[in-house]
């Protein structure tokens, strides 16, 4: 099975692209629903997540608040690395069951991980082709704003904490541009999806 990660920065649409390459045919497997997962109560990150950030990021049916644990963290840099350990090594044994699932059940097929922070934690490195997905800082920010309801200073603020998209393209084997229209994009994921089936030939 042919293991893809794929990645881009904030709004950069890497969720759209996959969700393009499920619909041809792909496995997808997205790393924020198991960060989702891990950070529920009896999830692997849970009991260390409350130790480290206290009872005030929880919601009153005991899940954790993630907005206010964004908030929290992303004003912090210490703060998110404590949080990006607590959460990511769970992640990415899930991820590795997962893959390891479908390599049994379609051991030709092609396998998406989409992940946020693949290059900074290095786990780019366990797949065979990296896709990032780009677009401009004002369309991160618009989308952003739009889809999380933050203000541009946050969002500024977020951008602020992440590695530049120019340093994730350095990594990548193939660059989407999300920044034009939804049929752009579709395109440009139809022709790297054509070329990842080449590479099973």
């Amino acid at each position: 099975m042919l293991r893809v990660g794929l990645t881009g920065g904030l709004a950069t649409g890497k969720s759209f692209v996959g969700r393009t390459l499920a619909g041809l045919g792909c496995h997808l497997i997205r790393n924020d629903n198991l960060g989702h997962a891990v950070m529920q109560p009896g999830g692997e990150a849970y009991e260390g997540i409350v130790r480290e950030f206290g009872t005030s990021i929880l919601n009153p049916d005991g899940t954790v608040d993630r907005r206010k644990l964004a908030t929290l963290v992303f004003q912090n840099a210490e703060k998110l690395a404590a949080l990006n350990a607590l959460v990511h090594p769970p992640v990415r044994a899930r991820t590795r069951l997962e893959l390891e699932a479908f390599e049994k059940t379609d051991p030709d097929g092609i396998a998406v991980v989409e992940a946020a922070i693949l290059i900074e934690t290095g786990s780019y490195c366990d797949y065979e082709k990296l896709i990032v997905a780009v677009c401009s800082v004002e369309q991160q920010i618009e989308r952003a704003m739009s889809r999380d309801g933050l203000t541009r200073e946050e969002v500024l603020d977020r951008l602020s904490r992440q590695m530049p998209l120019a340093e994730k393209v350095r990594h990548a084997d193939y660059v989407i541009d999300t920044s034009g229209t939804k049929e752009s994009t579709i395109a440009q994921t139809q022709m790297v999806y054509e070329s990842l089936v080449t590479l099973k030939k």
